[in-house]
């Protein structure tokens, strides 16, 4: 009776770590940390990440970058969130353009496949920047912050064209502030 209730207690264990793990492999908790994609997403905003390859325009991704963690970007974060980080800095935009797409920004106007996107997310009215992408590269992604006059994104050469590889996932949710909860378009 006793090496049954062991038993049957390990089992419990092993599928509650086993469901733990999985559910770590497909979603994520990340923080914002400034405001280049505001009115959007705000500094400080907890976030649900899909870990998923599978993009498309106008989805908010995280991206791995080059870029190292300063002391103050660390002096923002948590301990927990301290020791999962690497040394490289994460940043959340939103995706413009995949590839095969062209792209072009002038006069403050951005056209994706010869369309004007109609950019109602944005802070501001227009895009500074003057970019002629006839075609995005495959596996590479062009992407801007809503925040556009705060932003470092793919309109800056620190950025660039976003390999496919370096995006660790896109957000769904928003679970802080709790006035702001909810699905994130």
């Amino acid at each position: 009776m006793v090496k049954k209730e062991i038993k049957n207690w390990i089992f419990d264990i092993g599928f509650v770590l086993l469901l733990a793990i999985g559910i770590n492999y497909l979603i994520t908790g990340t923080k914002v940390q400034g405001n280049s994609m505001a009115p959007t997403l705000n500094h400080g905003d907890l976030l649900i990440m899909l870990n998923s390859k599978k993009i498309d325009r106008g989805d908010i991704v995280i991206i791995d970058t080059d870029m190292e963690v300063s002391a103050k970007d660390l002096e923002e974060l948590n301990i927990l969130t301290r020791l999962k980080m690497g040394k490289t800095k994460e940043i959340v935009k939103r995706v413009i353009a995949i590839e095969g797409d062209s792209l072009i920004i002038k006069d403050g106007k951005v056209l994706v496949n010869g369309q004007e996107l109609e950019e109602n997310y944005i802070n501001g009215k227009n895009t500074w920047g003057d970019i002629d992408v006839d075609r995005i590269p495959e596996n590479k992604i062009f992407v801007m912050g809503d925040n556009r006059d705060r932003s470092l994104d793919s309109r800056d050469s620190q950025i660039g064209l976003v390999d496919l590889e370096d995006v660790k996932g896109k957000i769904v949710l928003r679970l802080y502030p709790f006035n702001k909860f909810g699905i994130i378009k």
